[in-house]
């Protein structure tokens, strides 16, 4: 079976549904294909933080009236060192704010305003290849029930992940990729109980990082530092709550609610950027080009500016013939990448223990972490950087 699309997109997590529907704002029809069927990528836990920037392209894209109903809109978040707590208040330092809506939900309401819209989605679609992409017509092969299908598309967007099939398509001897690997992962877990404060809680204790995190004012979602090989069977729900509360400077569990665990996993850290977000008609977006290490809240949004450039240029191509967007997207998109990725990378050293033998750059992160809990200029760039950069 053949079909014919202006753009396939690869990808039915928040990036390629959300490009599918920019475009359909502006009259571009797309083909989204998944290899997953759609209650998995329904599921899969991730983000809980938007920028202002995402909720206006959400917004935008007619599927934020759950988002604008159910979020919570967080005005700063608070620092506890060594257990003593200290706010950071980003409307009084710039006037702004975040939004907490879980990416799960997000890709719900917007797979939902796909369906409205008649956006067609592929799930379970296997053995995704691509081909021809150098040429006018690039195409995009897969299996859908037994049977091989083929899109022929004047674009192709790669939003399929990091371990996607997209920037894999690319030859090896044509990617720029750079990464960091990091010392340490996220033990995180989900429960349903209030979260302990009304916003984020950021930790850094001699014990490690921790993070109180909220997906709504009745599940909340925390992380602990702990090692990139550690043993999940070791960590029982009384030690996980323990070690919270103790991080985060409630050692007698006053503030910290806590509730039977309804998911428990372990979160390796990366840094990963891949300049060649372009190869012939294929353009990379979201995780398929780039990681973060998730302590500045930018994975997420990330995608989201990725789609805000890739869909201005597309559409100018079908408007104009013009190329010079397309040629352009790699270096918009990744200016805020880069910037976004400085931030990610310095609240994660800033707020993690480095390890053993690293005494020294604990000595430097944590004097860097008390100079801007004491610097209204220094917290004035936190709150810009983590509200988002304009696009």
């Amino acid at each position: 079976m053949k079909r014919r699309t202006q753009a396939a997109i690869v990808g039915a997590g928040p990036a390629g549904l959300l490009l599918a529907q920019v475009l359909h704002q502006q009259g571009v029809e797309s083909i989204v294909v998944e290899r997953r069927d759609r209650a998995y990528v329904e599921a899969r836990i991730r983000a809980g933080v938007l920028e202002t920037g995402t909720v206006d392209m959400i917004r935008r894209a007619g599927a934020a009236e759950r988002l604008e109903r159910e979020g919570l809109t967080h005005h700063g978040i608070e620092i506890a060192v060594d257990g003593r707590r200290r706010r950071v208040d980003f409307q009084e330092l710039i006037g702004a704010s975040v939004t907490v809506y879980g990416q799960t939900e997000v890709t719900k309401d917007l797979a939902g305003r796909r369906d409205a819209t008649g956006g067609e989605t592929l799930y379970e679609a296997l053995d995704v290849s691509l081909h021809d992409l150098d040429a006018k017509r690039p195409r995009l092969r897969f299996v859908r029930n037994g049977e091989l299908e083929e899109i022929e598309a004047d674009f192709i967007a790669g939003c399929d992940g990091f371990h996607g099939v997209s920037r894999p398509s690319i030859p090896a001897e044509r990617l720029q990729v750079y990464e960091r690997v990091y010392p340490f992962a996220w033990l995180g877990i989900m429960a349903d109980c209030p979260p302990p404060a009304d916003e984020l809680i950021y930790a850094r204790h001699a014990r490690g990082f921790a993070l109180c995190s909220m997906r709504s004012r009745t599940r909340s979602r925390h992380y602990l530092q702990a090692a990139p090989d550690e043993n999940l069977d070791a960590w029982s729900e009384d030690r996980i709550w323990s070690e919270i509360a103790l991080r985060i400077g409630d050692p007698q569990g006053k503030v910290l609610k806590t509730a039977p665990l309804i998911e428990k996993s372990l979160t390796p850290m990366r840094s990963f950027v891949c300049e060649t977000m372009r190869h012939g008609r294929l353009f990379l977006a979201g995780d398929a080009a780039h990681i973060v290490p998730p302590t500045g809240a930018k994975g997420l949004n990330l995608a989201a500016s990725d789609v805000h450039y890739l869909a201005e240029a597309i559409v100018a191509h079908v408007r104009t013939g013009s190329e010079a967007e397309l040629d352009a997207y790699p270096a918009r998109a990744l200016a805020r990448v880069w910037k976004a990725q400085r931030f990610s990378w310095w609240m994660t050293t800033m707020l993690h223990n480095a390890g053993p033998g690293e005494a020294f750059h604990d000595k430097i992160h944590r004097a860097e972490l008390d100079y801007v809990l004491g610097s209204q200029a220094a917290q004035a760039s936190l709150a810009e950087n983590y509200v988002g950069l304009p696009y």
